[in-house]
């Protein structure tokens, strides 16, 4: 019922509502419920009218021959598998189509979004048809469909250009996020032979996943702690290490500041996947590096840089500095110089030394202005694909394990799929780094002076 009723106490009330239509509204405006449009070609406004119900023919058409059909088949995802039937007379097997799970599942997600559009239509039909039936009680005169589209480029403006983009975010983000969050509750995966026909398990994956003492759930944990400290690394460190170069630059007793920042614009110029495609080669085993180090005497045996979890873990840390400080460095820099000048020869005067000033007066600034970015950076390292994947591919990787030791859940989530087809699994994995990136930025950016005084810095 709440879904139908407005509240007036509320900043967007209006009177023209799906619940005042239906109890308010006059013969004309419910039969509209029915007959979409019928309230608008009884006030003459063809158009629209025709509009709304050609909307409505073209959604029963389409749920008459194949919506009824695509949405009837999720309970089951379908049962028919393929038949192969010798024909003697042309001495060859003929194979017959069976189900195909993938396909109901996606159709029948497509008719469901279908149903969701053609209801919100709906809504705006039974809305306008109550508003023209208001204004014809009161004498006012119904906007022409002239005036109802030129409205669109006035004052409604706002429709105009952010329907494409919704539209967009429906069909490419949002129906692909159902569909793989859909699939966490099957058994679709290579294992068992369920690529074609799968079957709903509900929780099970979940449980799988969680489960401590299960291989996938102890290997889960496993890379759910490294994606965390890796991430934690990979963002203060670059921070650290930004901050400090951008304060070196930008002091007073530096020369040739155009020319530091030049040779760290440079670095960020180079594609980063050539940076680390040149770093992962020479720190293999018969690398520049292990080569170099042995003919110089200062090692026997090749340096571990990707063969060993320790070592691995410590080397793409390391490679992401390179790859993320000079992006810092440019950010801190231009913070740098917009920091007011009074605030440092105020600390002059009462006589504050540098390490107070850094601390009272530059720390707090930075933080403030780069605390939701910090959060930004933080999210990104969790789904840091190519760093990983180029340098080391999640290696090593122990004997019998679908994840390696320096693996993230992303890339884990990309072997899972594309190498192994366990989209089940994947799906799962994929449910569970949403929920782990949303409550680490929520909590995070809640706590920051940014959402806290977004008045400004003081």
């Amino acid at each position: 019922m709440a879904l139908f009723k407005s509240n007036p106490n509320d900043e967007f009330y209006t009177p023209y509502t799906v619940w005042n239509a239906l109890t308010k509204g006059n013969w004309k405006t419910r039969l509209s419920a029915l007959i979409m449009g019928f309230g608008q070609l009884a006030g003459h406004r063809f158009i629209k009218g025709l509009m709304y119900l050609g909307v409505e023919i073209l959604y029963i058409y389409y749920m008459i021959t194949t919506g009824i059909g695509q949405i009837a088949g999720l309970p089951g995802l379908g049962e028919a598998e393929q038949g192969k039937v010798w024909n003697e007379a042309l001495g060859v097997y003929e194979y017959t189509a069976g189900d195909n799970s993938v396909k109901i599942l996606l159709f029948g997600i497509v008719a469901l979004f279908v149903t969701a559009g053609f209801i919100v239509v709906w809504r705006a039909n039974m809305k306008g048809a109550y508003k023209a039936q208001v204004m014809q009680e009161k004498g006012k005169p119904l906007p022409t469909f002239r005036q109802d589209v030129a409205k669109l480029f006035d004052t409604d403006i706002q429709k105009t250009l952010l329907t494409l983009p919704v539209l967009g975010i429906l069909i490419f983000t949002i129906l692909p996020l159902v569909f793989m969050i859909s699939m966490a509750f099957t058994n679709y995966s290579k294992i068992g032979q369920h690529l074609v026909l799968f079957d709903w398990v509900g929780l099970k994956n979940f449980g799988e996943v969680l489960n401590f003492g299960s291989d996938i759930g102890s290997q889960f944990w496993s890379v759910l702690v490294w994606t965390l400290v890796w991430a934690f690394f990979a963002t203060f460190l670059n921070y650290i290490f930004g901050m400090i170069l951008a304060l070196v630059i930008n002091r007073k007793g530096t020369k040739g500041k155009a020319f530091w920042r030049f040779c760290f614009v440079l670095s960020i110029a180079v594609p980063q996947f050539v940076s680390l495609m040149v770093l992962r080669s020479v720190l293999q085993p018969q690398g520049a590096v292990n080569v170099i180090l042995q003919n110089l005497g200062w090692i026997d045996q090749s340096l571990p840089f990707f063969t060993n979890a320790t070592w691995a873990r410590v080397t793409v840390i390391i490679i992401n500095l390179w790859v993320g400080i000079p992006y810092t460095l440019l950010d801190l820099t231009g913070i740098l110089q917009n920091i007011p000048g009074e605030l440092y020869e105020s600390a002059r005067i009462d006589g504050a030394s540098t390490v107070t000033t850094f601390f009272k007066i530059t720390l707090p600034y930075m933080l403030f202005v780069t605390a939701p970015n910090l959060i930004v950076t933080f999210t990104n390292n969790i789904n840091n694909f190519n760093v990983i994947y180029l340098l080391s591919e999640g290696n090593p990787t122990p004997v019998g394990h679908t994840a390696g030791k320096t693996d993230l859940l992303v890339t884990w989530l990309y072997k899972l799929t594309i190498d192994r087809q366990e989209y089940n699994i994947g799906a799962v994995i994929g449910i569970l780094t949403f929920v782990v990136l949303a409550i680490v930025s929520l909590v995070t950016y809640r706590s920051t002076g940014s959402y806290k005084n977004e008045e400004g810095f003081m």
